[in-house]
């Protein structure tokens, strides 16, 4: 329509990759204004900011105007998607965060991926595509009365009453009768008689210890995207229909995320992480081993790949924000997931790298996976531990030595006395 072909050809990815950059900026804020603002603030603010400028778009008179409405529309979708990941993952029980962050979070993403293939193969005009995409997000709007704030985090900014009544609210909705003291009134004396201290992005690099595990975690999560959008960009270069490339790319998601809930529930996160990621690194290698004539077994073996740094993709989220404490943990997912971002951005080139060797991406992508299960072993264990509330309450970095938690790290009192308070999915 704005004429995108010969000289201006160069127009169509930048759009893609302007909306990944519209992606790192949000993760790069929305981590900061979460932790200050409220995670149910931020929430319905970016889910608001997406859907509107996604129904904006759909009125573009020219690919400058498409493109600038594209990046503020990246940055809404990551916001509100990392909001809703570490809200869901604070106020749940142990047994339901699980559930919650593998199954309840990906498995819909998975069911959308699907259906965009779908859509976009009855609605080939790319205006109405976006408004059907778009007007979904209107669903969401009664959730603002049904979603309460994070009591973790209403106790980290010193509103106690909020965060009780909220408790109080859930015990009554799980039909479990609430102890007369929830909270204990001499800890939160002490904690009101400290000035409340507001936390910066450069808190994650307070102490050695999480400065380490910061390091690892963008490391980790850039190199898990790389994998991630570099095999999911592949698929129009798979042998047959591209519809069906992209649906079968999607599908394969469904039991990644089903394992992937399986191992965190009853194995320990590292091991289960690294043993997902040489699975997807090693059968990326063997691919160029395959005769050309089967290429069958070649789009399995890609679909396996897939299915591995899928299962490692879900289970990096759990395994972060169990890693950071409660008063940075918003802002270390998503700088965590501002660095998945750079992955992002790059995994276009890695791609095009196969017009000069059809195995080179594969090779580069398999190569950094197995690096990065690797460098998963050398994380600390969070499998059977409290959240940390605190940066002193982390789990120290001690290399493959598993270390427990120390005697001072205590389990919050939702948690610790009333565990089915919280357990409802309501909330």
């Amino acid at each position: 329509q704005w004429n995108l072909v010969c000289d201006n050809d160069w127009k169509g990815p930048l759009s893609t990759s302007l909306f990944f950059v519209g992606v790192l900026l949000g993760s790069f804020v929305s981590g900061q204004l979460s932790d200050k603002f409220g995670r149910k603030n931020v929430l319905f603010a970016t889910l608001a900011m997406q859907t509107g400028f996604s129904f904006i778009q759909v009125f573009s008179t020219s690919w400058e105007m498409f493109s600038v409405f594209f990046v503020l529309v990246g940055m809404g979708q990551i916001s509100n998607y990392v909001a809703a990941f570490v809200l869901g993952t604070e106020i749940l029980g142990k047994s339901i965060r699980v559930l919650f962050c593998t199954l309840g979070v990906c498995i819909f993403y998975a069911f959308g991926y699907m259906l965009l293939p779908l859509f976009a193969y009855f609605i080939r005009d790319w205006r109405m595509l976006l408004l059907a995409l778009t007007l979904p997000g209107l669903l969401c709007i009664p959730l603002w009365w049904v979603i309460p704030e994070s009591p973790r985090w209403l106790i980290s900014q010193g509103r106690f009453q909020e965060a009780e009544d909220i408790i109080r609210k859930a015990a009554k909705t799980n039909g479990i009768t609430a102890p007369d003291v929830i909270l204990d009134p001499s800890e939160l004396q002490d904690m009101n008689s400290q000035k409340q201290q507001t936390y910066t992005i450069l808190d994650l690099m307070k102490t050695r210890n999480i400065l380490t595990i910061t390091i690892m975690s963008v490391i980790l999560w850039m190199i898990i995207s790389v994998g991630y959008f570099g095999l999911s960009l592949d698929t129009p270069n798979l042998h047959g229909d591209v519809y069906v490339n992209c649906f079968l790319s999607a599908v394969i998601e469904v039991p990644a995320y089903i394992i992937s809930w399986l191992l965190l529930r009853n194995l320990p996160r590292r091991y289960s992480m690294a043993a997902a990621l040489f699975l997807g690194g090693c059968v990326l290698l063997f691919i160029q081993l395959v005769p050309s004539h089967i290429r069958a077994l070649s789009i399995l073996l890609v679909m396996l790949g897939k299915f591995g740094i899928t299962s490692a993709f879900s289970m990096v989220y759990v395994y972060t924000a169990e890693l950071y404490p409660t008063v940075v943990r918003n802002m270390g997912v998503g700088a965590s997931s501002m660095a998945s971002r750079l992955g992002s951005i790059l995994s276009p080139y890695f791609v095009y790298l196969g017009a000069y060797d059809r195995f080179l991406p594969y090779i580069l992508m398999g190569s950094l996976t197995v690096l990065s299960g690797i460098l998963t072993l050398f994380l600390p264990e969070s499998y059977g531990m409290p959240l940390p509330d605190t940066i002193e309450q982390m789990l120290l970095v001690k290399g493959l030595e598993y270390r427990p938690a120390s005697s001072s790290t205590r389990d919050s009192k939702e948690e610790e006395e009333n565990p089915e308070i919280l357990k409802s999915t309501a909330f």
